[in-house]
């Protein structure tokens, strides 16, 4: 089976996605099941991995929902307050429905960069860990170091670093987080989201800039920790669905490694 391990849902009027303002244009305004269906009836995709899009239970609970009416959501990443006293209460309550597969805090839009590494957080990553979710790390090339850390920390904490921690490709950045990168595969036990990557390149990117990102993923993390999502429908400020998913396919030419990246590896991660 084909999945696609990384796509969000939104209702404009939840009115909790600061992020989302009307200068993002074609991405202002509701997305939802009907919407993704006709994508993923033509690549044959049989299952999705929803990841909350605001920080707050709310919306955790308002993807929940909506996961139980839609079978092709084989599991939601949601968020959790993981500094509250009671974090460990509360995901073990959400860790109760059966399509909660992980948790992401929004470690991109939070100002201090060592926020991660707060001993607060500690007894959340614990119960992360006692109930088998996911931690997706929503990081910038510059948290990678602080993330090695903490993954040394929780050595059992299962990880997956979303978007190849969004490298500024547009720049040219390339040498300091290809490094963190390096370190991190071979330190810890993360996995790679094999996504995010055309929003990062620009307008009018392609296979000739994603390519020495993509080859270095696949050279340091290996296809077995590698997982294919698409981002959508943010990524629709870049290219279009079936774009990203032909250009991805190509950049994985062997097919067994295809069935690993576009399936395989996400069913196993998150435990579908």
């Amino acid at each position: 089976m084909i999945i696609d391990a990384h796509q969000h849902f939104w209702r404009l009027d939840r009115g909790d996605y600061g992020w989302l303002t009307p200068e993002l244009g074609p991405i202002y305004r509701d997305f939802g099941p009907a919407d993704l269906a006709p994508h993923l009836a033509r690549h044959g995709i049989g299952g999705t991995v929803l990841v909350q899009a605001a920080p707050t239970l709310a919306e955790t609970e308002y993807l929940l929902k909506l996961a139980d009416k839609t079978d092709v959501v084989r599991g939601v990443v949601g968020w959790a307050d993981l500094e509250a006293a009671d974090a460990p209460g509360e995901i073990a309550r959400l860790a109760e429905h059966p399509k909660l597969v992980g948790l992401r805090p929004m470690i991109q839009n939070i100002a201090d960069d060592d926020w991660m590494l707060k001993p607060a957080l500690a007894p959340a990553f614990e119960a992360m860990i006692r109930h088998d979710l996911t931690f997706d790390a929503l990081v910038l090339p510059r948290h990678l170091p602080r993330l090695r850390k903490l993954l040394a920390r929780h050595p059992d904490l299962r990880c997956v670093i979303d978007h190849g921690a969004k490298p500024d490709i547009a720049r040219g950045q390339f040498d300091d987080w290809a490094d963190g990168m390096a370190v991190l595969a071979r330190d810890t036990r993360a996995c790679c989201k094999l996504s995010g990557l055309l929003t990062e390149a620009g307008e009018g990117a392609g296979r000739a800039e994603l390519a020495p990102y993509v080859a270095h993923l696949v050279a340091r993390f290996g296809p077995a920790r590698l997982v294919w999502g698409s981002d959508w429908p943010v990524l629709t400020l870049a290219a279009s669905y079936e774009a990203w998913f032909e250009l991805a396919m190509s950049l994985i030419p062997d097919a067994e490694d295809r069935r690993a990246v576009f399936g395989g590896n996400a069913a196993g991660l998150y435990r579908l």
